[in-house]
């Protein structure tokens, strides 16, 4: 993880020049007031988003922990939304653009997914069920594995407080 983070100043330096980039070229094309007012209510649409998206999200993430059911979905749906919010919200044409983009729902659920695959990388099992519900593994059958390879061995794992049969799990891990 931490390889990937000496990449972001860099990352940051190209998506203002970029942003720069795009406003002159914009300006050019529609003229630079237009432009400037374009840009300043994007950031004021995208702070009158950010209050509601952070409500949204509240209320989802309370709704599910009073029903009892796995707060995940309301969570990253939640973040997913808040970020298109923060991104509509910052000054940039590119970067309201992204942010509308994560506010429209087949683009949201998409980001979604790939926000909660993520999450489930980076936690132990147990913990992506508590916060995803219980997980469904698919187990492949076919030729054994040399003897002295590491073997996953077929176990039955705990998941929330329920068992859950036929799962492979690599010896070691949760």
């Amino acid at each position: 993880m931490r390889r990937g983070l000496r990449f972001v100043p860099l990352a940051l330096l190209a998506a203002v020049l970029l942003e720069l980039v795009v406003f002159v070229a914009v300006g050019r094309a529609i003229g630079f007031g237009a432009t400037l007012l374009a840009v300043f209510a994007a950031s004021l649409l995208g702070l009158v988003l950010l209050r509601r998206e952070g409500m949204r999200a509240w209320r989802g993430f309370k709704a599910s922990a009073q029903a009892g059911q796995p707060p995940g979905r309301q969570v990253t749906d939640g973040l997913v939304g808040l970020l298109g919010a923060l991104l509509l919200a910052l000054p940039g044409l590119l970067s309201g653009l992204v942010g509308v983009l994560l506010l429209v729902p087949p683009v949201r659920r998409l980001a979604r997914g790939g926000v909660q695959r993520a999450a489930e990388r980076r936690v132990s099992s147990m913990v992506a069920g508590d916060l995803f519900g219980p997980r469904r593994v698919r187990v492949r059958r076919g030729a054994a594995a040399p003897a002295d390879a590491p073997v996953a061995e077929p176990t039955v794992v705990v998941d929330g407080g329920r068992a859950i049969e036929g799962e492979i799990v690599e010896p070691g891990r949760n």
